[in-house]
């Protein structure tokens, strides 16, 4: 017999799997499911999504607008960090998982429910991510996922138990993929992906046009950071929310973003996905070109050095962890400078750095310069050389 409940807080999405699991927790608990959607930016119809859980039979629905929030409070922190994992994925799925967490979390405080429940599968990163902030959150928090206690054990089944149902959703045997999408990315995994050989198909892609059939002519546009944060596109000031879906915009069009990754997840195995994160490729080429005129050449060293587990703390779900605010507030300190323009240039797939200034600027041509110059002296050059070499001579000798 199940456990008997009186309400939990599902995060819903309206897609194949959070819509079964809505029925499937009301049978099984026999209690009352309050749906929770998350705006985020995945451009769906809200009303439909309110519509559709309560036809399914939630008893209520939230529906919270936090993409102002996920850009501000999530991708731009993880930005200013250049964060990247395995060297391509630009963490779009990782980044939004805390912060979906941590309002279901302040919905089941309000409402007084007794659990919280997600539709990630038992394979996947995200039932990770989303039940360790609900851990960090609210340590005595009872969390219900299906996907570990159901006998429905794949998309088909899923599929048939909606039909059944009478359940309005997206999938189908000729699309089986499972998507996410937000204002960073559109995620595709499934289906006929999960062959790594085979080519996604040319009508996967939603954000992004391909390079094949992107505009003749590349387009310029300059983008202002203020401390590590982009602010401005061409002069024109933005909120962070806008500021990304327009890059996502002005980067789809010319192909820029598409990633096709075979990924370590945490729990063990590897997993193919299709990226497609426009908007999120063009700010870290240019926080990047901005960081190379304005940060410190040891202070950047040290803060790359910390990227990768960075970036695998976000992907493995321990964005509220003591670790992460200590390397959030370290990232944070170096970025005090990083405030100017960087121009870029985007042109069928690619996205190139055509100039970066900054009023902080320690970039000094004076130096740099390979014309005549009065402030260094080659000459110093050659103690410099040999003492760095000290140690490579002395090896050498001994091992003669």
């Amino acid at each position: 017999m199940a456990q008997k409940l009186n309400k939990v807080v599902l995060a819903y999405s309206g897609g194949l799997d959070t819509s079964v699991i809505l029925r499937w927790l009301i049978e099984t608990y026999d209690c009352q499911v309050i749906a929770f959607s998350a705006d985020i930016g995945q451009e769906e119809e809200l009303a439909s999504v309110r519509e559709n859980a309560l036809a399914t039979g939630a008893s209520d629905v939230y529906i919270e607008d936090l993409r102002e929030i996920f850009v501000k409070d999530y991708v731009f922190p993880a930005f200013r960090a250049n964060a990247i994992y395995e060297g391509e994925y630009l963490l779009g799925t990782s980044l939004a998982r805390p912060l979906i967490a941590k309002k279901q979390i302040e919905i089941a405080h309000a409402e007084g429910a007794d659990a919280v429940s997600h539709g990630a599968t038992g394979k996947g990163n995200d039932q990770v991510r989303f039940e360790l902030s609900y851990l960090a959150l609210d340590p005595s928090i009872l969390i219900i996922a299906p996907w570990r206690e159901w006998d429905l054990n794949s998309r088909t089944q899923l599929i048939d138990y909606a039909k059944k149902h009478g359940i309005p959703v997206p999938a189908s045997r000729a699309k089986p993929y499972s998507t996410d999408r937000n204002l960073l990315h559109i995620s595709y995994e499934g289906g006929i992906l999960e062959d790594p050989w085979i080519r996604p198909p040319d009508d996967i892609y939603t954000l992004t046009t391909s390079p094949l059939d992107a505009p003749d002519e590349p387009e310029v546009i300059e983008i202002t950071f203020k401390q590590g944060d982009p602010c401005a596109i061409d002069d024109t000031p933005l909120s962070p929310a806008d500021l990304l879906k327009q890059l996502n915009v002005i980067g789809g069009r010319h192909g820029v973003g598409r990633a096709d990754i075979v990924e370590n997840r945490y729990v063990g195995m590897k997993s193919r996905g299709v990226y497609e994160t426009p908007g999120g490729t063009v700010l870290r080429k240019a926080h990047m070109a901005l960081e190379s005129i304005t940060l410190d050449r040891e202070v950047m060293h040290l803060r790359d050095s910390l990227i990768p587990k960075y970036s695998e703390l976000i992907y493995y779900g321990f964005w509220f962890s003591p670790e992460m605010k200590l390397m959030q507030n370290m990232i944070d300190m170096t970025q005090a400078r990083v405030s100017g323009v960087v121009r870029v240039e985007l042109y069928k797939g690619n996205c190139g750095i055509l100039g970066r200034k900054s009023d902080n600027s320690i970039y000094n041509a004076d130096f740099a310069t390979f014309e005549e110059d009065h402030v260094y002296n080659q000459k110093d050059a050659e103690g410099f050389i040999r003492l760095n070499a000290l140690r490579l001579r002395i090896q050498k000798m001994l091992l003669s």
